[in-house]
């Protein structure tokens, strides 16, 4: 509706300054022609006038001009007629003069000049708000000029007739438009608009198979008939497809080493859940809203668990309860707080929870991330473990479980996925209320070892809170067994080794390792060529001109290795100087947790760390190391993964760590080599990778001469091995292989 609104509004904007353009020239020339008539007409009273005044004036007959000017205006209804000596004074004048106009510097300057010019002058004035115009005359003797005679014209019917055109023409003008502006709509909205939106809703249903919102009603268009046929046989193979895919897909539901795609997963959920909904919660929102100026935008949260939640949502369908941390969030959602994502196409409900600035300082900088999120990396950063954090922690838990609980009250059987370390508590909440919910907590970053964790002055809590789910989840076997070890030495509980299960208050609970992935696709939308005049397009924004290229992505965290990488960057370049002016590293850091202390200390470590060694190493404009620190999109960092020669992934502890399967999924040309920390969860599926330890700086350098120098085949066959691993086991069939898992514990 507003493409057409501004449609209406700029055709509107044209024809009216056309037509202004227009009146204003025809008021142009009116106003000539009005000037030049009271001009004529003044001159006419003038010599007839002229005849019978100047010898009498001459002859000082005063009272015979004054009955003879009495008497013209009263025939000619002009405003008056004067006649001065050339001292400038009134010999005879009418008495019907408006107030002030004798007197006044305009007139006696039209006079004065006529007189010392021995010509006819003439000109407008403006007298008490009323316009007169007054032409003089000169009178003479037989030598020199001795006075003036002056006719005073009333011109006010001048502005009257000039403003009663633009009043016309402007009322004609704002009736036309009105006029077009409706036919404009009725034109656009019934023979483009709707029939524009039907196609693209039509579109939409067959492609994305949503039954709940069917396509508007086609029609005949005369203007749109060709477009319409295109499209309507796009749209039947679209629906062949979708059936073909749909059967396909339960024809494969039981079968888990072939691939997975939405398709297959939408069935899959189909058959094994019936009527039951998903509910996902998570401290981190899909869709972040902001608004600068007056504009809302949107964008996608750096976040791996969002990357890895979001396309089983998109398949699902469902809830998914977030806190909205956007400054827009409150604007677009509705009165419940919910509104239908992803923007575009909506495929799924995203309900906000609100918390104030004092919950989120104690809950998630304080305890979350001071807390638990160093206590579980062991990054060699001392946990901050503070009551009051602890406090808020228990308070937002709380609040994230009423709102759950608000929206099951009427589920029979929900599903609830609870995300990663914010909500450790959540699950015995919910289930203390809802015992017929199946809980599963997926924990996204490593468990530490009993001891490690021993230091938490509230483990107790938490590991009751998490108890209370039916079965929780951990990137690899190892965070398993740390957890089992932990609760073995904390709680009193009946653990199974065998089935590795854990039973309190007469509660299991299933622990298991489940490997997170991402969204993996096989095929590519676009050809190599395109992709590739993507990414060289890509680096020449940058102002990359180097030879040799890599690229890192993370977050700002200490946790992600970015110092030891710099570090070993240096030490390759030293090691090997013929790379200098060759090489370039991209590092693209979106900002983290900027009000905790440690993360502020951090980021400008990380800088202080770059500017060092591109100030010891640049030559000329070349610099080693090009540091973004800011957000980019998924879309903007794709082609700078196809552009590089290296990723590095260098993470002192992680739980997966997406970015080194985004960068295989994105090598589809089977390029590119992956350096990878062997303390991250992504090493023990993608060993195709030059695994290294973060810690050891001329290792990793090593590392990177090593990727420079693979011949293109050992790169490809690491390539395409390290791609049928995220293949065979995609986000798909990691959400399946949970769902499934704890609809068999229900």
């Amino acid at each position: 509706m507003k493409q057409l609104l501004a449609a209406v509004i700029a055709v509107v904007v044209i024809i009216s300054l056309i037509a202004i353009y227009f009146t204003w020239t025809q008021v142009n020339s009116e106003s000539k022609r009005l000037t030049g008539d009271i001009q004529y007409r003044s001159y006419l009273v003038d010599e007839s006038l002229k005849e019978s005044v100047e010898p009498n004036f001459i002859n000082k007959s005063n009272a015979y001009l004054q009955t003879v000017v009495e008497n013209f205006v009263d025939k000619q209804r002009l405003a008056g007629i004067a006649i001065v000596n050339n001292n400038g004074n009134y010999v005879a004048s009418s008495t019907t003069l408006a107030k002030g106009l004798k007197s006044s510097k305009e007139t006696n300057q039209i006079i004065t000049t006529a007189m010392d010019g021995d010509q006819d002058n003439g000109g407008f004035v403006t007298v008490n708000s009323k316009r007169y115009y007054i032409y003089a005359s000169p009178i003479h003797d037989k030598k020199s000029v001795v006075g003036a005679l002056i006719v005073f014209q009333n011109a006010g019917y001048i502005d009257t007739q000039l403003n009663g055109i633009w009043q016309s023409d402007l009322t004609k003008l704002f009736i036309q438009s009105f006029l077009l502006a409706i036919a404009i709509l009725i034109i656009l909205r019934w023979i483009i608009f709707i029939p524009i939106r039907n196609l693209v809703e039509s579109l939409k249903y067959s492609s994305n198979g949503n039954r709940k919102n069917k396509p508007g009603k086609m029609f005949n268009n005369p203007f749109l008939g060709p477009l319409i046929k295109e499209v309507g046989n796009m749209q039947q193979n679209l629906i062949e497809a979708r059936i073909a895919a749909s059967e396909e897909a339960r024809l494969r539901l039981k079968k888990f080493d072939s691939p997975w795609t939405t398709e297959r997963l939408k069935a899959f959920v189909a058959d094994i859940l019936k009527d039951r909904k998903i509910f996902v919660i998570s401290n981190r929102e899909p869709y972040i809203h902001t608004k600068e100026g007056n504009t809302i935008d949107y964008h996608f949260p750096a976040s791996g668990m969002v990357t890895a939640i979001e396309p089983i949502m998109q398949a699902t369908g469902g809830m998914w309860i977030a806190h909205g941390s956007g400054n827009a969030d409150k604007l677009v959602v509705d009165e419940n707080d919910k509104i239908g994502v992803p923007p575009n196409d909506p495929l799924y409900t995203l309900k906000r929870v609100w918390l104030t600035k004092e919950e989120v300082k104690g809950f998630y900088d304080g305890f979350s991330n001071e807390g638990i999120w160093p206590l579980c990396h062991i990054a060699h950063t001392r946990p901050i473990f503070k009551k009051n954090d602890w406090i808020e922690y228990v308070k937002v838990n709380e609040k994230f479980a009423k709102s759950i609980l608000k929206e099951i009250r009427k589920e029979t059987n929900p599903i609830i996925l609870v995300q990663d370390f914010h909500f450790s508590l959540l699950p015995r909440l919910i289930k203390e209320k809802r015992p017929d919910a199946t809980i599963g907590m997926f924990w996204h970053i490593p468990w530490p070892n009993a001891e490690a964790f021993s230091i938490c002055p509230w483990k107790k809590e938490i590991l009751d809170g998490m108890l209370g789910a039916d079965i929780i989840g951990f990137h690899t076997q190892l965070h398993c067994n740390n957890f089992i070890n932990t609760v073995s030495r904390e709680l009193e509980a009946l653990i199974d080794l065998d089935q590795f299960t854990i039973t309190k208050n007469n509660h299991n609970t299933s622990v298991k390792p489940f490997p997170i992935s991402i969204a993996f696709s096989n095929k590519s939308s676009e050809k190599l060529t395109v992709q590739e005049a993507r990414s060289k397009e890509a680096l020449k924004q940058l102002g990359v001109k180097s030879e040799y290229v890599g690229i890192g992505v993370d977050r700002l965290d200490y946790t992600k290795g970015i110092l030891e990488r710099l570090r070993a960057i240096e030490i390759f370049l030293t090691k090997y100087p013929t790379y200098i002016g060759k090489f370039t590293f991209i590092q693209i850091s979106a900002p983290s947790r900027t009000d905790i202390p440690e993360y502020k200390t951090f980021a400008a470590k990380t800088e202080a760390e770059v500017n060092r060694i591109n100030n010891k190493l640049k030559r000329n404009d070349w610099k080693p190391i090009l540091f973004l620190h800011k957000h980019h999109s998924h879309e903007a960092i794709y082609p700078l993964y196809r552009a590089a020669n290296v990723c590095m992934v260098t993470s002192l502890h992680d739980g997966m760590n997406l970015v080194a399967k985004e960068f295989v999924a994105a090598r589809d040309d089977e390029k590119g080599v992956l350096i990878l920390s062997q303390f991250t969860g992504a090493s023990r599926e993608l060993r195709d990778a030059l695994i290294i330890n973060p810690y050891n700086g001329e290792q990793t350098a090593e590392a990177i001469h090593t990727a420079l120098t693979m011949k293109k085949t050992e790169q490809s066959k690491r390539m395409k091995r390290m791609r049928d691993v995220l293949k065979s086991y995609n986000i798909y069939r990691w959400s399946a292989e949970l769902l499934k898992t704890m609809v068999e514990l229900a």
